[in-house]
């Protein structure tokens, strides 16, 4: 699984060069959201945060000046961020609504006391407040492709991110918020999960003008659900079932440049801050190619 991840999307493993296609500017019409509106005035540090006061070498036992909130830390891509931010002397806080096993694992990746799970509500408000009250950055990573009986499209890929852009706003001590979308977000597409991903962009940099987003594109690695799907039917029935002739295009990128890109706009001098980047990997696939290589 690890090979066929770095063949696919790690063959250059230079995350802040090779997985940044595309970098843009989000503007929006001034009538509506113009600075002097006291609602859209943001609380945001105008600045990255190279200014924290550091202390150590840059190792798991450094301290790194960063309390970051990651929201979706159990997930697929959370793990990676998080072990990336611990290792590099970070404190980070999970936020985790599920059993205590959900993040065991991830206390592992830092030093003693460094990865910090705090249970909470992501409906209830002083829930999330509580949990964002001691942190400087807040990295939003929740989303869902797929729709449950509790939870829709709507609400867990937009309303619960401007909540947590709300929330940061009024804070007060948010130097850095980092909204994950996906690639081909957009409030014109006929996908219910991506125009959910474009309005909850729009209402994050409506909060917060100075907030980052990353557009990542499908991404692989050891636990993916795309690759590993394919491989688990292909063992069990010798053939993988094609929607339509398999000519849907990806461009898959590797979810340790992922992470390395959130940490990357983290480091900077601000230059990320009211940017949107779309991550993709080194080469383009058809879905066939994909599977006849699996």
């Amino acid at each position: 699984m690890q090979a066929v991840s770095r063949r696919l999307g790690h063959r250059y493993l230079k995350p802040a060069a090779s997985v940044i296609l595309r970098q843009s500017t989000y503007f929006f019409p001034l009538a509506d959201y113009g600075v002097e509106h006291p609602r859209y005035i943001s609380t945001i540090t105008p600045k990255g945060v190279g200014h924290l006061v550091r202390k150590g070498t840059g190792g798991r036992s450094s301290v790194s000046g960063l309390i970051a909130v990651v929201f979706g830390a159990t997930g697929f891509l959370g793990r990676y961020v998080v072990q990336q931010l611990a290792k590099m002397g970070s404190q980070v806080l999970v936020p985790f609504r599920g059993g205590e096993d959900a993040h065991r694992h991830l206390k592992l990746m830092g030093d003693l006391g460094q990865v910090v799970p705090m249970h909470f509500n992501p409906r209830d408000e002083d829930s999330v407040k509580a949990v964002m009250a001691k942190a400087n950055v807040v990295i939003n990573l929740m989303g869902r492709d797929y729709e449950t009986r509790n939870y829709s499209f709507e609400e867990v890929n937009h309303g619960m991110a401007e909540k947590f852009a709300t929330i940061a706003k009024e804070h007060g001590g948010i130097m850095r918020f980092i909204q994950v979308s996906c690639l081909g977000a957009s409030p014109s597409s006929p996908s219910r999960y991506l125009k959910a991903k474009a309005a909850a962009e729009q209402s994050v940099l409506r909060e917060i003008p100075e907030a980052t987003v990353l557009r990542p594109a499908t991404m692989i690695g050891t636990e993916d659900r795309m690759l590993n799907t394919w491989a688990h039917f292909a063992k069990k029935y010798s053939f993988v079932p094609l929607f339509g002739d398999g000519s849907t295009k990806f461009q898959p990128v590797y979810v340790v440049d992922v992470a390395a890109a959130v940490v990357a706009a983290l480091k900077d001098d601000g230059t990320s801050m009211g940017k949107i980047y779309e991550l993709g990997g080194p080469e383009i696939f058809t879905m066939h190619e994909l599977v006849i290589f699996v």
